[in-house]
């Protein structure tokens, strides 16, 4: 018996929705976000061996969602295009809207209480121009050096404790990471505020601030 073409395209939406079924191909995803890495890079910062992430990387290929280009003896993966950040911010929109159980961990990450409404990147862009803001960027040293919203320092979150004597200026600090399913940002935040620093994170992450076309550091092309 013939498939009919709406039960095709049924199936090819499903292989979507399978590959963002594991926490694995979430990390790898969360990895590619913040440019080009190969397999190596990926299996480290994900801490999967390397036959595993090239595994869930083929996954990720077959649904579309994350395309590669050879660099000599390396695979180099990056995400496809801007959409796949918009399906991974949703994804996290929707767990977080719908399971109990994700409010939970986010006001964990807060020390119990209930963290401060993000800042939109509309507003973070607006008051950045005014330098009424301190900017964080709490991601790793070499991801910073990758590319930055352009005005932000750099203060991984190990380093944070360092850094609180040059932030309490009086200015509201707001801290971002890599994206909606890092949690960087959220224990940054905490961690100011622990401190009576006025502190809240951006919406999103530097893949959704790049792929709008904001100001980076250094300047660089965003995702179609």
């Amino acid at each position: 018996m013939s498939t009919s073409p709406k039960a095709a395209l049924l199936e090819e939406y499903a292989l979507v929705a399978r590959a963002l079924a594991a926490p694995a191909r979430l990390l790898i995803l969360e990895q590619v976000a913040q440019g080009e890495r190969a397999v190596e890079g990926l299996a480290e910062r994900t801490g999967l061996t390397f036959a595993n992430c090239s595994q869930h990387l083929q996954q990720l290929r077959r649904a579309g969602l994350v395309t590669n280009r050879r660099e000599g003896k390396s695979i180099l993966y990056r995400l496809t295009d801007s959409r796949a950040l918009r399906l991974m911010e949703l994804l996290c929109t929707v767990a977080e809207r719908n399971l109990a159980e994700v409010g939970q961990i986010l006001r964990a990450l807060s020390g119990g209480q209930e963290a401060p409404e993000p800042l939109s990147r509309d507003e973070l862009e607006a008051r950045l121009a005014e330098g009424s803001v301190t900017l964080l960027d709490v991601r790793p040293a070499d991801e910073f050096a990758l590319g930055h919203i352009a005005g932000a320092m750099n203060v991984p979150l190990a380093t944070l404790p360092e850094a609180l004597p040059q932030l309490a200026d009086g200015a509201e600090i707001v801290a971002y990471c890599r994206g909606p399913y890092c949690i960087y940002a959220h224990q940054a935040v905490a961690a100011l505020r622990r401190h009576g620093l006025a502190a809240r994170r951006m919406e999103g992450g530097l893949p959704d601030w790049r792929a709008e076309g904001r100001a980076m550091s250094p300047p660089v092309a965003g995702l179609s």
